[in-house]
């Protein structure tokens, strides 16, 4: 396996309790019906909405596409038992995989009570 490209994003989280509060069909825009009932099963967090968005749009670069092509909603980042991100892609975005070989996306997510923070690494197979 070799890495195709990594990505960093970092998001204040006022944004996103802005974009909440501003507009009630925010979730549905850019979020999986899975992930919007994770973050129902953690109480709407903002810092968790931010870490989600953050990891977004750092797979976006770490295919080096941005949101070219497919929509946020193709991503879908849940968590496992013990909290570690998983991502899933579907659409657009599992075609334009296939088509760049890639084996697997890899996320890290932190936040604070001000910002979150996202690193994706994309993996391809090896040719």
């Amino acid at each position: 396996m070799n890495i195709l490209d990594i990505g960093i994003d970092i998001i204040e989280v006022e944004r996103i309790k802005n974009a909440l509060n501003k507009n009630n069909d925010f979730l549905k825009k850019l979020f999986t019906n899975e992930e919007i009932k994770m973050f129902e099963e953690k109480g709407k967090n903002p810092e968790t909405i931010a870490g989600n968005f953050a990891a977004k749009e750092a797979i976006s670069k770490s295919l080096g596409l941005g949101i070219r092509g497919y929509n946020f909603r193709d991503i879908e980042i849940l968590r496992d038992k013990l909290g570690k991100p998983i991502v899933k892609t579907y659409n657009n975005l599992e075609k334009i995989c296939i088509d760049y070989s890639v084996s697997e996306i890899k996320v890290s997510i932190s936040h604070s009570e001000n910002y979150a923070v996202a690193n994706a690494i994309t993996l391809v197979n090896n040719k």
